[in-house]
């Protein structure tokens, strides 16, 4: 058998190379001074974290607020240093109100009004340290003027205050929320009860039942201070019909202020009479429904 000749056989493709894996080199930045701080090197002792921006703030009680150096050159800085946008610097600027309040009212007068809505803008900001500060520096404006602050120049700026010190006397945050107490006590202890009870008198309706709450309870501090004359002049029937609409609340806070004032009430009207629990009842028949007097009977004779 005659072999084939190699000439007429197919030609033999060679294999072809294979292809190298690419693979990507990542190019290695130099770290940044940031980063460098942070790296754990065991040669080095850790650097201290930087402070949190509430960290740098000090709470001052009044008491140890000292007077203002040159308070009639520094008043005309005042408004411009409580509306800066750096907020530490609002703060320091809320504590020299509060010493301008303390050592200085009379200066500060002319300005209170713009000082009061800037205290209640910084109530409303999310930073608990700028919202504390605000807040005692209301305490100490409540202390200092009083019933100036009734004045009509004043007074729209008080009743935004007070919803804001309601407010904030919610707050999840402890320490805002027992200063916002502590501003609503000093609010009571320095005005005059009746045109404050009028003010207190719309929350009492308030859609929030924890603000119904709170401001009860400023209500029975206010009518604590007052004696009948005064419950006369605002209105025996419409003080006692108050309180049984707080008595009627979901909340113990709120049905608790309200029997406070209705004791109270009790012994201003009764003081002077011989048969107190005839005359209760005869003072509950003519101011309350009939479904309402037996509540109020009942709370008088507890005590």
């Amino acid at each position: 058998m005659a072999l084939r000749s190699l000439d007429n056989a197919l030609p033999i493709t060679p294999d072809r190379p294979k292809k190298q894996a690419k693979v990507a080199i990542p190019l290695l930045k130099p770290p940044s001074a940031a980063a460098a701080a942070t790296v754990n090197d065991e040669n080095k002792a850790p650097l201290p974290l930087p402070p949190s921006g509430d960290a740098t703030i000090d709470y001052v009680s009044s008491e140890d607020l000292a007077p203002i150096p040159d308070p009639e050159l520094k008043i005309h800085c005042l408004i411009e240093g409580l509306e800066s946008k750096d907020w530490i610097k609002v703060c320091e600027w809320l504590n020299n109100a509060r010493r301008f309040a303390l050592y200085n009212s009379d200066l500060m007068l002319p300005l209170l009004e713009k000082v009061m809505l800037v205290l209640v803008k910084a109530m409303k900001n999310p930073r608990s340290a700028l919202c504390k500060t605000s807040i005692m520096a209301a305490s100490d404006v409540f202390k200092a003027y009083g019933d100036k602050l009734l004045d009509a120049a004043n007074s729209n700026a008080l009743d935004q205050m007070l919803l804001q010190l309601l407010l904030k006397a919610l707050q999840d945050k402890r320490f805002v929320c027992e200063e916002a107490d502590r501003a609503l006590s000093a609010m009571v202890c320095s005005l005059t009860p009746l045109p404050l009870l009028h003010k207190l008198r719309s929350y009492v309706s308030h859609s929030n039942l924890r603000v119904r709450a709170k401001a009860a309870v400023s209500i029975s501090n206010c009518v604590s201070k007052m004696g009948l004359e005064q419950m006369k002049e605002f209105g025996l029937a419409s003080l006692l019909q108050m309180a049984v609409e707080l008595l009627n609340d979901r909340l113990p806070e709120a049905r608790e202020a309200a029997r406070s004032i209705v004791v109270w009430m009790y012994e201003c009207v009764t003081e002077n009479q011989e048969q107190k629990q005839e005359s209760w009842q005869s003072f509950c028949q003519i101011s309350l429904p009939p479904a309402h007097v037996q509540s109020m009977i009942k709370i008088a004779s507890s005590q």
